[in-house]
């Protein structure tokens, strides 16, 4: 047990062991995802219950406070119009914002205490706290939980969860937004290796996206990667067992990298680093973010989730809330369907996003890789947004194909590229103009019962996202597909604009898509052809939205012409 929850007072032990007792009773209890979804994704199976003394790690995310004032500086520091744009909070002054009450942090702590929680830690923000637990403890301690093992996806990766809602003390229910490490299963990759397109002759064209097509496409000259003289830095993150290896980056550099300076090597691991094969998507996100953020240092966020109780995507943003230094830009190819997640779960993940945000930090997100996505509510269709992409705090990323797969030729839809309209997040008022522009004026408009026309819509920008070529586990693999690709790719566009601003003296780009907006794509290409897929029913026939002038719900504002992009953001 840690100094904290050690010497943590609150009232008589009497009370407290009270409180634990009504508890273990099922009494004046509530539970704060009674809207998670609970069933067994596919391609999971039940291994049979957990051993008792089986042990788990639990996080509990501790209610925080100022919240209204925190999205008003978000704003202010995004904002060029401002006059606080650019000033952003560093870790302490987020911390000292939103740090729970000290009644909550006294309350959670001598509950967790009373129930035998153990080598407890917490985060600069003091809001999330991580405790080890018996099987036997946590069910004692969340009622209703019963704890099994589960095997699934293409690694047949291990991980322990309850398929049954847990409930917390009424007494809790101001203290506690959600009990990670209880129902979220790890998401599968969506990452695809396409068929090779088939065309006559091959005189003059390219065979795969490389760096040299990605350069050539958004105008990159060889003058055109860091300095090397900035503390200037990026980040990939990594999750599900997933890696990369120092001896694929260097090959692919040496393979793919001739033509302009760039680092073949990773300068910081945060996280464990594992030592078995490469993953295809950890390999594409950091040969891709260190090729067109050229010659930048370099970070990787490695949460592979190790221990079955934990989830991958939790432990990354307590790692961004628990370090004062930061990359300036972090691209994550990570996503879930909104409605497989709680109503807690969500609004408190879209709390660190805006965190991060306050503190200049830009956080870019695939868009997803399939379409407006599908499901249906008692027996009708709906388009089915993808988070965190549909937050309003990240800019998130679309995907691009050529026109002409050989060619380095205008670009159209990718029709695997994630976008829509959030049942969620009302639609923040940077968008407000773009997304209603699009709205009234979009010929080929799905039915209005198929999305949340007022929702959060994404995604922002776009990037390529078809017939990438990747070095995995010493093998080059072309023909690699999604907005996976596309993500680091934009993330590292940005952080060559942001080595001109630092070395003019100028803040990072921080949150980016108020400028973006205001800007009405300015320095972007504006991909205008296609549609990208959605339901299979008679209604849509397979048809989501469509692109087109400006802003749309496929490709945002559009891909990077890097001298025009860096023309628009370099000034203050």
């Amino acid at each position: 047990m840690t100094a904290d929850l050690q010497k943590g007072r609150m009232g008589p032990r009497a009370c407290l062991l009270g409180l634990l007792a009504l508890f273990v009773a099922g009494k004046c209890s509530y539970s704060p995802e009674p809207d998670q979804q609970r069933m067994l994704p596919p391609s999971w199976v039940s291994l049979g219950r957990a051993d008792p003394e089986e042990e788990l790690s639990l996080t509990f995310a501790l209610r925080q406070q100022n919240l209204e004032r925190l999205s008003e500086l978000v704003q202010a520091v995004s904002d060029p119009g401002s006059s606080r744009y650019g000033k952003y909070l560093t870790l302490e002054d987020v911390a000292e914002l939103v740090r729970p009450s000290p009644l909550t942090l006294h309350t959670v702590q001598k509950w967790l205490l009373a129930a035998g929680a153990r080598n407890c830690h917490s985060v600069t923000t003091q809001d999330f706290l991580t405790c080890w637990l018996s099987v036997r403890q946590a069910e004692l301690l969340l009622s209703g939980a019963e704890f099994h093992h589960y095997m699934g996806g293409p690694a047949e990766t291990h991980v322990v969860r309850s398929p049954r809602p847990y409930r917390l003390p009424k007494a809790l229910a101001s203290h506690v937004d959600f009990v990670g490490g209880l129902h979220r299963f790890p998401p599968i990759s969506t990452l695809r290796q396409r068929p090779e397109p088939q065309v006559p002759g091959t005189v003059g064209l390219h065979l795969g996206v490389t760096p040299s097509v990605i350069r050539e496409r958004y105008n990159l000259t060889a003058q055109d990667v860091g300095s090397g003289t900035t503390n200037n830095s990026q980040a990939c993150a990594q999750f599900l067992e997933q890696y990369f290896h120092d001896s694929d980056l260097a090959e692919f550099m040496r393979l793919f990298g001739g033509n302009f300076a760039h680092q073949a090597t990773v300068a910081r691991v945060v996280g464990q680093q594992g030592r078995g094969q490469a993953g295809i998507e950890a390999s594409l996100d950091v040969e891709y973010l260190m090729s067109a953020g050229a010659n930048i240092s370099t970070w990787v966020y490695s949460s592979p989730g190790r221990h079955e109780s934990q989830e991958p995507f939790l432990q990354w943003l307590l790692l961004l809330s628990n370090e004062s230094a930061l990359p300036h830009v972090h691209t994550v190819s990570y996503g879930d369907d909104e409605d497989s997640l709680s109503s807690a779960y969500i609004q408190r993940v879209n709390t660190e996003l805006m965190k991060a945000a306050a503190r200049g930090l830009t956080l870019l997100f695939a868009s997803g890789d399939s379409g407006a996505g599908c499901w249906s509510v008692l027996g009708r269709h709906r388009f089915r947004p993808s988070f965190p992409a549909s937050s309003p705090y990240v800019t998130t990323v679309g995907g691009t194909s050529f026109q002409n797969p050989f060619r380095v030729t205008d670009e159209v839809v990718d029709y695997i590229s994630g976008g829509g309209f959030s049942n969620v997040f009302p639609r923040p008022s940077y968008q407000e103009e773009a997304v209603a522009q699009y709205l009234s004026s979009s010929p080929h408009l799905p039915p209005s019962s198929y999305f949340n026309a007022s929702g959060r819509a994404y995604p922002d920008v776009a990037a390529l996202s078809d017939g990438y070529w990747v070095v995995s586990n010493h093998v080059p693999i072309p023909w690699v597909s999604g907005t996976s690709a596309s993500t680091p790719v934009f993330g590292g566009l940005l952080s060559l604009i942001n080595e001109h601003r630092i070395l003019r003296g100028l803040p990072a780009l921080g949150f980016l898509n108020p400028r973006l907006y205001q800007k009405h794509g300015e320095g972007l290409f504006d991909v205008t052809r296609g549609c990208h897929e959605s339901c299979l029913n008679e209604e849509v026939e397979g048809q989501g939205f469509c692109s087109g002038p400006g802003w749309d719900p496929v490709t945002g504002w559009g891909t990077p012409n890097f001298p025009a992009l860096l023309k628009t953001l370099i000034n203050p």
